[in-house]
């Protein structure tokens, strides 16, 4: 390893689009900004999805555009597959101790031409994909990641050399090592962003053994244009289903899961998935079994009845377990809310809403963070400004501070971006 320093005006930690909202909006303003982002490829989980709700706009044509403004811009350099291991705030500047992690691909070479990845032997299971299809052990992530260069999983790699043979750049390095970075900058903002509690987490509903229970990023993934199979199609046996459930709160308001807050998007992205499903699969029963519909969003009430009108059933209850029903379907147990009767009812396939919980964790050596009851940052009043976290220089947004749609996130991040100017103008 080697130690390298840099500064810059702001450090955003996060590429998703809150990071890289807060990223532009401060880069316009001729701040010279990083964006430390841990994956491959910045976008984070909006470049995921399908669609948005409640307008049902393309996610990727409202992200990519995002990501190539910030990819583009003299004011902003991105640090991908790197990881900020420490924070400390020192004679009025931040210091960050950043990790880059090997790709094992010289990124100044690489030109993306993925001649490594397709002369690959080896196939792996592709988590971009919700693991439906496979990819190889070197490969650029998705088609339209940032940057277009390739990363080699050593876990997979069986070092037979052909991506090193075949490569023109000659950009293949197995014996690449982490570099560590100082970063010195003035002010940060916390973009983080979220994860889903993870389907082996609720024992009721099977633990991820029962076949066709798949979560909710998942069928974000099958109902993706660029998706695995290029259409819906239960993963276990490729049939189009002709019943699909959605359940609600599978992982928010459960005490057991020590989730006890609500996730704030569950209800409206199911229901999103449920009204593009009635397009994809015009003649499947779509069902979504809830305890309470959050429609608390501008437009999202009339979102909610429009999927009514649509024909989608929504059963007022709570599901008490999943087992595996007869033809690879999937039975759901349920207590119904109006008449209290304990019920049953099979599905071809099954979609947990799982609850979001926050990336950020808490440690001592990050300096100024400290983290609330449910995980997620602590900010000063939330009532008053939600990105304000009590120290000065350093600001939060997104789903770092708590659970909430894009649009939110959006407009939080922006805010963000407006604190750290303010602040960055007034230590000039």
């Amino acid at each position: 390893m080697s130690d390298k320093n840099f500064k810059f005006d702001a450090l955003v930690i996060g590429g998703g689009i809150a990071g890289l909202q807060s990223a532009i909006d401060l880069a316009d303003q001729d701040f010279k900004v990083v964006i430390v982002e841990k994956n491959p490829s910045i976008g984070g989980n909006m470049i995921r999805l399908s669609k948005v709700f409640p307008t049902l706009d393309c996610a990727s044509c409202i992200t990519t555009p995002k990501m190539a403004e910030a990819a583009h811009h003299p004011n902003i350099t991105i640090l991908t597959y790197s990881e900020v291991v420490g924070l400390i705030h020192t004679n009025g500047h931040y210091v960050a101790q950043v990790l880059k992690k090997p790709r094992f691909v010289d990124e100044d070479k690489c030109i993306g031409c993925r001649q490594c990845e397709l002369n690959c032997p080896v196939m792996v299971p592709d988590p971009e994909q919700g693991n439906f299809v496979a990819k190889k052990a070197i490969s650029i992530p998705f088609s339209n990641a940032i940057p277009q260069i390739a990363y080699l999983d050593p876990d997979w790699c069986m070092l037979c050399g052909k991506c090193a043979k075949i490569c023109p750049k000659e950009a293949i390095n197995y014996f690449q090592e982490p570099i560590n970075l100082n970063i010195e900058a003035k002010a940060v903002i916390v973009a983080t962003g979220f994860k889903l509690t993870t389907i082996e987490d609720k024992r009721q509903y099977g633990q991820g053994k029962i076949e066709n229970v798949i979560t909710s990023l998942q069928m974000e993934r099958l109902l993706a244009p660029h998706g695995p199979y290029n259409r819906v199609l239960r993963p276990s046996d490729g049939k189009e289903p002709e019943s699909i459930a959605f359940i609600q709160c599978a992982g928010s308001r459960d005490k057991s899961m020590g989730l006890e807050y609500c996730s704030r998007i569950c209800c409206m992205y199911s229901i999103k998935q449920a009204m593009l499903l009635s397009g994809a699969l015009p003649l499947a029963d779509l069902t979504i079994y809830y305890m309470d519909i959050r429609a608390f969003g501008k437009g999202y009430e009339q979102f909610y009845q429009n999927a009514k009108a649509m024909g989608i059933e929504f059963v007022k209850a709570k599901v008490a377990y999943l087992t595996q029903g007869e033809s690879q379907g999937v039975t759901v147990h349920y207590e119904d809310q109006q008449t209290g009767e304990r019920m049953q009812r099979d599905h071809d396939l099954v979609v947990l809403a799982l609850g979001v919980i926050p990336e950020f964790i808490e440690n001592d050596k990050f300096a100024d963070i400290s983290c609330a009851t449910d995980k997620f940052i602590n900010v000063l009043n939330p009532n008053i400004d939600p990105t304000l976290l009590g120290k000065e220089g350093i600001y939060g947004a997104g789903c770092s501070v708590g659970p909430k749609d894009i649009v939110d996130s959006i407009s939080e991040a922006g805010n963000a971006a407006m604190q750290a100017s303010i602040y960055l103008n007034n230590i000039k």
